[in-house]
């Protein structure tokens, strides 16, 4: 069976990519999870991953690192993880390579966060460009391939890419230009296994300073769902 190691469920965008292909496609795995604050068990992960980071899978003897490199592996042994379609598969390929790539402003100034609620205090040119790139990507996936997801009627790994997107819609009370594109994000978050990442995010009791020092330079907090941080 399959392990995929995974950090906190409230912060970690990149652990949620392959975790949630996992889960939608029924592909048995076993979790391991490395929280932030674990000193012993990232030292123990770097000694397993080459870039002693998370996602991590490992099968067998064979270990696999970065999202996108887990997901082709994956893809090598199970369907659905691409569309079956060759041109649908080229632009789920290129979408989600996009995503692994880009949208910068948009990932350093919305750090994931599920369990809050977030004012921005400002949305600056480089943040609405990069908002309004998502929602032309989305609109243009849903409408060409038929939907309801990006490139298909089936989850495949470039909704995996963009799920934390939705997350982060969420977090920051954010709108796309498109309504195709929200009512998108809103079935992203609808997903079971979207709606169980979500509640263990809000169980956490860790607090990650650095992540929460991002959230607090780029807006002001207005809600807090999460449990009472620990001890």
């Amino acid at each position: 069976m399959y392990r995929l190691y995974v950090a906190n469920r409230n912060y970690s965008s990149w652990s949620l990519r392959p975790w949630l292909l996992l889960r939608v496609l029924d592909i048995a795995f076993e979790e391991r999870r490395v929280p932030f604050h674990d000193a012993a068990a990232w030292e123990r992960l770097r000694a397993l991953a080459p870039n002693g980071k998370v996602p991590c899978l490992v099968d067998g003897i064979t270990v696999v690192w970065e999202s996108l490199a887990i997901v082709e592996y994956l893809a090598e042994r199970h369907p659905g993880v691409w569309p079956q379609d060759a041109v649908a598969r080229a632009w789920a390929r290129s979408a989600a390579a996009e995503m692994h790539a880009g949208f910068g402003e948009l990932r350093s100034r919305c750090s994931m966060s599920c369990g809050v609620r977030i004012r921005l205090h400002e949305t600056p040119p480089a943040l609405l460009r990069d908002l309004a790139r998502v929602s032309a990507l989305w609109s243009e996936g849903v409408a060409r391939f038929g939907g309801p997801f990006l490139a298909d009627a089936a989850f495949s790994a470039v909704d995996a890419f963009y799920a934390p997107i939705a997350f982060r819609l969420q977090t920051f009370g954010l709108e796309l230009p498109d309504p195709e594109a929200n009512a998108y994000a809103q079935r992203l978050l609808e997903l079971e296994p979207m709606q169980d990442w979500y509640a263990q995010a809000l169980a956490e009791d860790f607090r990650d300073a650095p992540h929460d020092a991002e959230l607090a330079a780029s807006g002001v907090l207005l809600q807090d769902l999460r449990v009472a941080e620990a001890g």
